[in-house]
């Protein structure tokens, strides 16, 4: 096997050993796919202003989200059905994670549940909700979180109603996968990925099944889960989360400066400028692209974070420098995860580290506190 040298090798390999539902799960958007696309060339168009003669010689990526030193701007970013893609594919994240300094934020969608990811890592991780019509249901995973000591809550907001994904339609994703014949036939080409996972029960949805009322088996999961997002959803239940919860909230999915100023005003301690991967509204502009003008609309009243269309650590260091407080990497992680298991996630983190080490260095900056627009070459980046 040719050497992993960047995210793009992890992919490849990911694909090459992943079921073919699975890797389109996770690679794919909605529908025609323009704003998952948009997320990786609006980052591509940016281009840096290299600087010479500066001391560059001791450089520093440390930083800190809610007071709390970390060795990186970064945060694994929550994704549903992540023990899919290898066996007890949280815990292995979550412990890649806590090598490399960064925090966990583990999907209610997750296949292992709250307490297994709690016993299987050394430090606080982060718990990301979805508010379904079941309100009993929220209030028990809240506290399930807290007796976790989970370390914030991610609360997300662009999942009223779950976009169409062309791709998992096509290819019939289910947790865990249907035995059709063309299923079959493509798992028979990946024995790898079939042996790991026939050594773990966790199949299915773990936080949600056998902690609700009337899912008794995989079928009866399936309509529940696809029942309960909630349309409804508004400002005051974000009010009532906030109250069950009473610590660091983080709202995921803003794009837009007005929503930006609601969710100062909600009372939440960050923000995530996020598109759901492109999964979500097809059409809605990328990540980055929105960025410059949530930023302008909040100033300091709320620490603003970013996902989408992360990739390399010089994507990292671009979002930073146009205001990103933290920037959150999710396929890039699956990629390592599927590729490679815990070490594949590692190694997706050190690739990043090495890229926003370098990258810094070659603008002239030795502290990632200190990266700002002005490492940015003019007309090619996007402002408020």
């Amino acid at each position: 096997m040719s050497p992993v040298v960047n995210i793009e090798d992890l992919r490849q390999l990911a694909r090459r050993r992943l079921p073919r539902m699975l890797f389109d799960f996770l690679d794919g958007g909605a529908l025609d796919e323009a704003t998952l696309r948009a997320n990786r060339a609006d980052f591509e168009r940016i281009q840096f202003r290299p600087r010479v003669l500066v001391d560059v010689s001791k450089r520093s990526l440390r930083t800190q989200l809610f007071g709390v030193e970390q060795a990186l701007p970064l945060v694994l970013a929550p994704l549903g059905s992540t023990g899919m893609m290898a066996r007890y594919g949280e815990v292995q994240a979550g412990r890649a994670a806590d090598r490399c300094g960064i925090p966990l934020c583990l999907s209610t969608a997750s296949t292992c549940t709250i307490e297994e990811v709690h016993a299987g890592k050394e430090k606080p991780f982060w718990f990301q909700l979805y508010v379904m019509r079941d309100r009993g249901f929220i209030e028990r995973l809240i506290d399930r979180a807290k007796a976790a000591q989970c370390s914030a809550l991610v609360l997300t907001l662009d999942l009223q109603i779950l976009g169409q994904r062309h791709k998992d339609l096509k290819n019939g994703l289910s947790a865990p996968p249907k035995p059709t014949l063309i299923n079959l036939l493509d798992l028979a080409t990946k024995p790898r990925w079939c042996l790991n996972m026939l050594g773990t029960p966790r199949r299915q949805f773990g936080n949600i099944f056998g902690h609700v009322q009337g899912v008794k088996d995989m079928s009866s999961l399936g309509e529940w889960t696809n029942n309960q997002f909630d349309p409804t959803l508004n400002w005051n239940d974000v009010e009532w989360v906030k109250k069950r919860w009473g610590g660091k909230l983080i709202l995921k999915g803003i794009q837009d400066p007005e929503d930006a100023r609601l969710a100062v005003q909600s009372g939440a301690d960050a923000l995530i400028v996020s598109n759901h991967g492109g999964r979500q509204l097809d059409g809605a502009q990328s990540s980055i692209q929105a960025l410059p003008s949530v930023v302008q609309a909040v100033g300091k009243n709320i620490e603003v974070h970013m996902d989408g269309g992360v990739r390399s650590g010089q994507d990292v260091l671009k979002a930073k420098a146009l205001g990103a407080q933290g920037v959150y990497i999710g396929r890039a992680m699956l990629y390592g995860l599927g590729a490679m298991g815990q070490a594949g996630v590692t190694k997706a983190l050190q690739i990043i580290h090495k890229e926003m080490d370098i990258s810094m260095a070659l603008c002239g900056r030795t502290d990632i506190n200190q990266v700002d627009h002005s490492i940015l070459l003019p007309s090619t980046y996007p402002s408020a």
